[in-house]
């Protein structure tokens, strides 16, 4: 948490954090052109805020994209807003409000933790039932081959349908699978309303991908979740259970036990 700090401490670093909240997923010469400085300088703040894990990086293709991450941030709040007065740490709250809330560009959710496991046992925690069911509440029925469909069972409830397939199977570096498909069954399961449920049935099909990386006695994991429509309601959502899910996975990894429940968080309504 004192990478953190420090990281934020530099202005430098702060516009560059503001300037990837307003526009995520960009690449190093593109923030370079909004910065009165060399391109080795940017590289160097950058570098700060990657090993705070308050910017994480993808490839895509030759391009390597930055993010901000919100982790550390959600970090700073539950250590330090629920404990001391609100008024006190506000400069906290706002920017663990403005790093949370939806870039304006690309319609995606990016997320990276670190977690004191192998890279074995945490692709084991993505794709054994035994595990999923724990931290998630979600079982996977497929054989995560390439291009093998996937049958979703969650509270009861089973969802099958030829386009829930496995996009990207590299046993402890790399998994990646299309999203369910919106079911009656599964609103009703999940408590969502029937204006919420027509909007998230009509949107396309989105997909995850993991990306599971070794760094001595911890497994750096990042979720990329993308292909949403603009101004998707799932979107919405998912950015609201992906950090507490991702967390109580963390969590039964290190400990053995995954995190309480917590209490449904509200559904987006319509404006």
């Amino acid at each position: 948490m004192d990478d953190v700090f420090k990281a934020l401490a530099d202005p430098t670093r702060r516009r560059l954090l503001d300037t990837l909240n307003a526009r995520n997923g960009q690449t190093l010469r593109e923030l370079c052109a909004g910065m009165d400085m060399t391109r080795q300088s940017v590289s160097k703040h950058l570098a700060v805020l990657e090993a705070a894990n308050v910017v994480t990086t993808t490839w895509r293709g030759r391009e390597k994209l930055h993010y901000v991450n919100a982790a550390p941030i959600n970090a700073i709040a539950e250590r330090w807003i629920d404990q001391y007065d609100r008024e006190r740490v506000r400069a906290l709250a706002d920017l663990q409000t403005a790093l949370e809330r939806d870039p304006m560009s690309k319609p995606e959710f990016i997320y990276t933790t670190y977690i004191k496991t192998t890279p074995e046992r945490l692709w084991q925690a993505l794709t054994d039932p035994a595990f999923t069911r724990r931290y998630w509440g979600v079982a996977f029925d497929t054989d995560w081959r390439v291009g093998s469909t996937m049958t979703w069972e969650e509270g009861g409830n089973t969802t099958a349908d030829p386009e829930q397939v496995v996009l990207e199977s590299d046993p402890y570096r790399r998994l990646s699978y299309t999203w369910h498909t919106v079911t009656p069954e599964w609103a009703m399961a999940v408590g969502i309303s029937e204006d919420v449920y027509e909007r998230v049935a009509a949107e396309r099909r989105s997909k995850v991908t993991f990306e599971i990386e070794p760094l001595g006695e911890l497994t750096k994991l990042t979720v990329v979740h993308d292909d949403f429509d603009e101004g998707s309601t799932m979107l919405a959502m998912l950015s609201q259970g992906w950090p507490g899910l991702l967390s109580s996975l963390k969590t039964l990894l290190e400990t053995g036990d995954p995190l309480p429940e917590p209490e449904p968080a509200p559904v987006p309504s319509e404006n």
